[in-house]
């Protein structure tokens, strides 16, 4: 794809920003753009949506719904996107009436993990060694640098969810059994130091910004803690430049995170990308001086990006609803476990500390209901701080 150079028109408040998506990420969109005097429409099929609580208005439709895509896309004078999965023909249909950004293309390009892998490659980034598997036979003679490795469905996992680590072929094919023989991708499970990511902003104009690197740390696939560092890292402008590259050859426009593998001998690989906002950038919020959020209804309304300088050393915690399951028993009628309130009192009469709940009527184990963002004059107060919230909620860092 070609790098676009065309900036957008202004839009100022109080125009009209939609959001197809409605959840956490939805929400702190929402936030930022009514901040800055914008309205907000969300289109999501559930009615308790995160977003849709606080949004000026809600489209409850499902995501190929035309008359609902008509209805926003007349309604609204740009409309952007809070997660990779909604369908591209979505972005299309809205495209026809409205400002779209991110567009169906880009974010096509991460919607099947082959198809992002070969980007990856031809944008010049290197990735992990990996197999297209479209059927058991293309496992038959898997090279041996593959394993152990990781067997991935190329679409719609996220969060773990839709991976099997695999040791040999034997394995893999029985993974592939188990994955319904749906398209897969084998990765090399390669030898990891650290994992890091970089959320970064594109203007249509070309301009990009981007946020100091995350060190982040992952429990059962999903995101557990993200730290942000005051200290330089010789591989973070690497990193940066590698993102902002991406992004180019993306025509990317809006909020963009890149994750990366950093390997035992120091190389960059890159892992996966992500068209929107991301949970390793929820620091950014309190930390710097304008959030991820700000940035992407910058980038959707056409606004000079704002700057990305961060405050303080932060450490993100994600708050997961097994902290509503501490030390919980069984309900004698029901035999289902019973949620009680997290003592948040507890956690904010901690200094430094801020927390973000997400709305979510129902904690459930493994479900994000909120996170911590928890700065420090230096990163070893920070997450002092951290180790000291954490506690409270039974999460161990």
């Amino acid at each position: 794809m070609s790098q676009s150079t065309t900036a957008f028109d202004v839009l100022y408040p109080p125009a009209w920003l939609g959001v197809v998506g409605g959840g956490q990420l939805g929400r702190m969109f929402c936030q930022a753009a009514q901040r800055t005097g914008y309205q907000v429409a969300v289109l999501d099929p559930d009615p308790q949506s995160p977003t849709g609580q606080i949004a000026h208005k809600h489209f409850c439709a499902a995501y190929d719904d035309e008359q609902a895509l008509q209805e926003m896309g007349q309604l609204c004078a740009a409309v952007t996107t809070e997660f990779e999965n909604v369908p591209a023909r979505t972005l299309q249909l809205l495209g026809q009436y409205t400002r779209v950004a991110p567009d169906a293309d880009a974010v096509a390009l991460t919607q099947d993990r082959a198809v992002e892998k070969r980007f990856l490659q031809q944008a010049g980034a290197q990735v992990a060694p990996f197999l297209e598997v479209t059927a058991a036979s293309d496992l038959e003679h898997a090279s041996a640098e593959l394993f152990p490795g990781i067997l991935k469905t190329a679409r719609f996992g996220y969060d773990g969810k839709g991976q099997v680590r695999v040791a040999d072929i034997s394995a893999a094919q029985q993974a592939f059994a188990a994955l319904q023989q749906v398209p897969c991708v084998l990765e090399a499970q390669l030898p990891l130091e650290d994992e890091i990511s970089v959320v970064l902003v594109r203007g249509a104009d070309g301009q990009v910004r981007y946020f100091d690197p995350a060190h982040n740390e992952h429990r059962e696939g999903i995101l557990a803690v993200s730290r942000i560092q005051e200290q330089g890292h010789p591989l973070y402008a690497q990193a940066q430049q590698m993102a902002q590259q991406i992004a180019s050859a993306a025509a990317y426009v809006g909020v963009l995170c890149v994750e990366f593998f950093v390997l035992a001998d120091g190389q960059l690989v890159a892992n996966e990308i992500a068209p929107r906002p991301h949970n390793s950038g929820h620091h950014t919020i309190e930390a710097c001086l304008s959030s991820q959020f700000e940035q992407q209804v910058r980038a959707l309304a056409g606004l000079p990006l704002g700057a990305t300088t961060l405050r303080q050393p932060a450490v993100m915690v994600n708050i997961l609803g097994d902290s509503w399951f501490l030390d919980s028993a069984p309900d004698a009628a029901t035999e289902a476990e019973q949620p009680h309130t997290p003592d948040w009192a507890a956690v904010q009469a901690i200094e430094g500390v801020f927390l973000h709940l997400y709305g979510k009527a129902e904690p459930r184990r493994g479900r994000k209901m909120g996170h911590l963002t928890v700065l420090g004059a230096t990163a070893q107060q920070a997450e002092q701080r951290a180790q000291q919230a954490a506690a409270v909620l039974g999460i161990d860092l």
